[in-house]
């Protein structure tokens, strides 16, 4: 497995928690290579079961959500199951406004979206 610039991951039974290094994820580089190391999870170490741990982020941009839409398509492809929790309010309000609370799983904390797997 590769190393990550922009995530951390560690894993509870199957699930693949994965933790934001960057509290803003709105530069475009970073937004592409944060991409890539999130769809490696699915297509080269074929992980199923992701949970998007979001507690150390504060802003997301459009650019940042458009990868987590496609890698939310790539997770059903395969079969998988991905969970978002710990989002701040304003990122909740974001995804409500842009109505991907009806894509994303979204769940409070950790442990009752780890529960929903």
């Amino acid at each position: 497995m590769s190393e990550h610039r922009h995530i951390k991951l560690s894993e509870v039974g199957d699930v693949t928690i994965i933790r934001f290094n960057d509290h803003k994820i709105i530069n475009a580089a970073n937004i592409a290579e944060m991409g890539d190391e999130l769809f490696r999870l699915v297509s080269e170490d074929q992980r199923q079961s992701l949970l998007l741990n979001f507690s150390n982020v504060e802003f997301l941009s459009s650019g940042a959500l458009n990868k987590l839409i496609v890698l939310d398509q790539m997770v059903k492809e395969a079969n998988g199951k991905l969970h978002f929790c710990s989002l701040k309010p304003e990122i909740i309000e974001v995804i409500k406004l842009t109505r991907l609370n009806r894509v994303f799983s979204i769940h409070e904390d950790q442990e009752s979206a780890l529960s929903s797997f």
